[in-house]
């Protein structure tokens, strides 16, 4: 099933949460993304039963084999973009605030492109 926007954020966010926490919790997500309880409690069923995400007994949020590839795809092209635009001279807030709209709208071949198009910059000026 093709998950949307807001089901790519919340699962960007459960995997940068897993980075930092032992156990990533609902509300940790909630805070994260600056939504309500009740909110939260929405897409985490839907992600649920979408096969993206598990809950453990204890609360934990865990992203399935599914999720996670979901995840690192969206946060891999959020930390490009933003080191693009940057690399342009746009600040770095915005840059991230940017970043966090375009990683959604991209294609796949757009994204590579772009990708390619930026080692092979950094490459020439010696850079990694």
């Amino acid at each position: 099933m093709p998950i949307h926007e807001s089901g790519e954020n919340y699962l960007e966010q459960i995997l940068i949460l897993s980075r930092q926490l032992a156990k990533v919790r609902a509300i940790d997500v909630g805070a994260a993304l600056g939504f309500s309880r009740p909110t939260v409690s929405v897409m985490l069923r839907e992600l649920r039963e979408n096969g993206f995400v598990t809950t453990a007994p204890d609360g934990g949020l865990a992203l399935t084999e599914a999720g996670r590839r979901v995840a690192e795809d969206m946060y891999a092209r959020h930390c490009l973009i933003a080191e693009v635009l940057m690399h342009l001279g746009v600040s770095r807030e915005t840059a991230l605030t940017d970043a966090c709209k375009i990683e959604h709208d991209i294609s796949s071949e757009t994204f590579l492109c772009l990708k390619a198009y930026y080692e092979q910059i950094k490459s020439a000026r010696g850079h990694t």
